[in-house]
């Protein structure tokens, strides 16, 4: 039977490949096996660049921020999440500075706001040390239903 196989397989010019070695008898397919390998790194190489991997991206400010400086971190927030990627935007207090945790306070809940429909916060501003911090999750996705925009999010936790 197996010889049979075999033979059949260098008529063709093809390879036989042993697809189910468990089987009573065992199942065996006459193929390109060169082919078949290649076809499948293909599909593999395809899957692959249609993943995002996320990543957590960091953004620093400080309570005393210019308003130019407060729009360039603004943009690279923006950008970040419309990549996908988590953002973490920390707020760094020096000295003195944490004696003034409101003015730290204002600016992350104006970060909020700006953002809004870029990304999402996880959880409320979060203090840690002399950090206060807050991370956004992106915006999930769009959807058009009926030519209305409609814009699905991550729920915060």
């Amino acid at each position: 039977m197996i010889r049979r196989a075999l033979d059949l397989a260098m008529e063709s010019g093809l390879d036989l490949v042993e697809v189910a070695p468990t089987a009573k008898p065992p199942v065996c397919r006459i193929m390109d096996y060169a082919k078949y390998k290649y076809d499948q790194e293909k599909k593999e190489r395809r899957i692959k660049r249609h993943q995002h991997i996320s990543h957590l991206k960091q953004i620093r400010l400080k309570p005393h921020i210019g308003v130019h400086d407060y729009q360039v971190k603004m943009r690279q927030t923006i950008g970040f999440l419309e990549a996908k990627d988590k953002v973490k935007v920390n707020m760094m207090f020096r000295g003195r500075e944490i004696a003034h945790k409101e003015l730290g306070l204002q600016i992350l809940q104006r970060v909020i706001v700006d953002v809004k429909e870029y990304g999402l916060p996880e959880q409320g501003v979060m203090m840690e040390g002399k950090i206060m911090y807050v991370v956004f999750n992106p915006v999930t996705a769009v959807v058009v239903e009926k030519g209305k925009e409609k814009v699905e999010a991550n729920e915060p936790n």
